[in-house]
C-alpha cells in the first residue's frame, strides 16, 4: 500500500487537507527560479512525487508529455480527477527504485524532483541518483528542490544540504547548472522560517 512507501509518512493521513492546500499553489510562482531551464516543447518529462499534478498539468499545457509519478493513492487519484489530460500518464511508483517507470524503458529530457529528495535517507539518495541518471538521455536535466527548516509532525525528512547533493550528483556524472536558495511561497512555511535550495544538474557534463 502507498502508506508503506518510505518517505511518504504523513501524506496519506493528511491527504485531504494537503489537496486543498496545494490547489492554491501556482506552478509559475513555485518554479520561478528554474523556468529559464525548462526544455522547449515538446519534451518528455518525468515528474517524481507529482502530488495532485499541478506541475504535470502546467507542463502538459506547455506542450510537453509528462509521466507523473505519485505513490500516495489519495493524492494520485485527486490528481487524475483534477488534471485530466492526454499528455499526462499517471504512475504509482517511488524512489529510490522507480521500478515501474524503468520497466517502460523510456528516456526523458527532464526529471522534476520537487520537495522529494529530503524524504530519502543517505543510502536511498545514492541509489536514487543512479536511478534518475539511468532515465535521462545524455545532456538532459534534473531539477530538484530541497526543503530546509522544521519538519512537520508525522513526516519523515532529512537535513540534506545543497553541497552534499551537488557532490553526489557530480559523482554520478552530473554537472551543476543552478544552485540558489529561496524562501517558501507558502505563508505557513514562511512563518516557520522554511527555505528551499533549488538545484539543477545536466547529465554527462563532467565534474565542476
Amino acid at each position: 500500500m502507498s502508506i508503506n512507501v518510505s518517505g511518504t509518512e504523513g501524506y496519506a493521513e493528511n491527504a485531504q487537507s494537503l489537496i486543498d492546500q496545494w490547489q492554491d499553489i501556482s506552478f509559475e510562482n513555485s518554479h520561478r527560479p528554474v523556468m529559464h531551464l525548462l526544455p522547449m516543447p515538446p519534451a518528455h518529462i518525468l515528474d517524481v512525487g507529482a502530488g495532485i499534478g499541478t506541475d504535470a498539468a502546467a507542463l502538459g499545457a506547455m506542450g510537453h508529455t509528462v509521466m507523473a509519478v505519485e505513490p500516495v493513492d489519495a493524492l494520485r487519484v485527486a490528481g487524475i480527477g483534477l488534471h485530466s489530460s492526454s499528455r499526462i500518464e499517471w504512475v504509482d511508483d517511488s524512489l529510490p527504485d522507480l521500478m515501474s517507470v524503468r520497466s517502460r524503458r523510456r528516456e526523458f529530457d527532464l526529471v522534476m524532483l520537487s520537495a522529494v529528495w529530503m524524504h530519502l535517507d543517505e543510502d536511498e539518495r545514492c541509489q536514487a541518483m543512479s536511478t534518475v541518471g539511468s532515465l535521462l538521455r545524455e545532456g538532459a536535466m534534473v531539477v530538484m528542490s530541497l526543503r530546509h527548516g522544521p519538519v512537520p509532525e508525522g513526516r519523515r525528512m532529512f537535513d540534506v544540504s545543497a553541497t552534499e547533493t551537488i557532490r553526489l550528483a557530480s559523482a554520478h556524472s552530473f554537472r551543476t547548472v543552478l544552485n540558489v536558495r529561496t524562501e517558501s511561497t507558502q505563508r505557513g512555511n514562511q512563518r516557520m522560517g522554511v527555505t528551499w535550495s533549488r538545484l539543477a544538474f545536466v547529465k554527462g557534463g563532467g565534474r565542476d
